[in-house]
């Protein structure tokens, strides 16, 4: 299985342009199904599974307890992989082929509100750390990067002549974000901050822990969580709730979607139009007050 697994990474890195963090998730998946068919089915190969096998598989993974959005991303790899087969001729039928993705509830990111990030960022900050973690929230809130698109953030990424950021989204596409000027007098204040850093490991990098070494998930994660303890009651306190907000407030102040679209780096209309829920609720509050017949 090695050999095959190896050959469809590379198609991907190759061909697709996938990240280094996409052909981990796809081969963790597929040995996990490898494994899953040794064991119940005593099968060496997934090449020649059938689609009754990937049920079992997916009655498994229900009862192990993930997540309709984590089976159906494993669902994907598998399907991707098929797909790879059948384009190099190893298999003539995709066992995937009628195979419908699991239908999940969609949960509703209730993003915060234009007062409760203004209590977040309302406090003075001195001292590396705090300066870090208020500019990290800051540029979260400004641009509405992803958080592993703002971990991957180098220094040359950060251009305060051009007022850039040159973010590197899914499937290494480029974009650039504006650098707006509220939040420039910080981004030159961490950077001071980081120059004055004893040493500096991973130095391409542009946020850095204190000991000089890249930022990680979970630190983002806990600073951003932490930063809100006190502003917001919402128990949803996330990098990806900042992302939420920063579309929220842009279309609730008269930003266009297709201008939002390519802010957040999506690939379509339909992946940015989950934000307009809160806009729409502004819009009424609008229509309501403004509207002749409703006065």
């Amino acid at each position: 299985m090695d050999t095959i697994v190896e050959a469809f990474k590379e198609y991907l890195k190759k061909e697709k342009n996938y990240s280094l963090h996409t052909l981990i998730a796809y081969e963790n998946d597929l040995q996990s199904f490898h494994s899953f068919n040794e064991l119940n089915f005593a099968q060496e190969s997934i090449e020649g599974v059938n689609y009754s096998q990937i049920r079992s598989w997916i009655v498994f993974l229900v009862d192990e307890g993930f997540s309709v959005v984590t089976i159906n991303r494993k669902l994907a790899s598998l399907k991707a992989f098929y797909k790879f087969l059948l384009k190099t001729k190893q298999i003539e039928l995709s066992p995937m082929l009628k195979h419908k993705s699991l239908k999940a509830s969609r949960t509703l990111q209730i993003p915060f509100s234009e007062k409760e990030m203004h209590l977040a960022l309302d406090p003075v900050m001195e001292g590396f750390e705090m300066i870090r973690d208020h500019i990290i929230v800051e540029v979260f809130y400004a641009t509405g990067m992803r958080r592993a698109e703002l971990i991957q953030l180098k220094l040359h990424d950060v251009d305060l002549n051009n007022n850039t950021f040159k973010v590197l989204g899914k499937r290494n596409k480029e974009r650039l974000i504006p650098i707006i000027p509220g939040i420039k007098e910080s981004l030159v204040s961490y950077i001071e901050e980081r120059d004055s850093l004893q040493e500096v490991i991973d130095e391409e990098y542009f946020f850095l822990t204190k000991k000089g070494k890249k930022l990680n998930n979970s630190l983002v994660y806990r600073l951003v969580n932490l930063y809100f303890s006190q502003a917001s009651e919402k128990v949803k306190k996330s990098p990806h709730v900042l992302r939420h907000t920063f579309a929220t407030h842009l279309l609730n102040n008269g930003a266009d979607l297709n201008s939002v679209k390519e802010l957040l780096g999506h690939s379509s209309l339909a992946s940015t139009q989950i934000y307009t829920h809160s806009s729409l609720a502004e819009l009424k509050k609008v229509y309501q007050k403004s509207h002749p017949r409703n006065k």
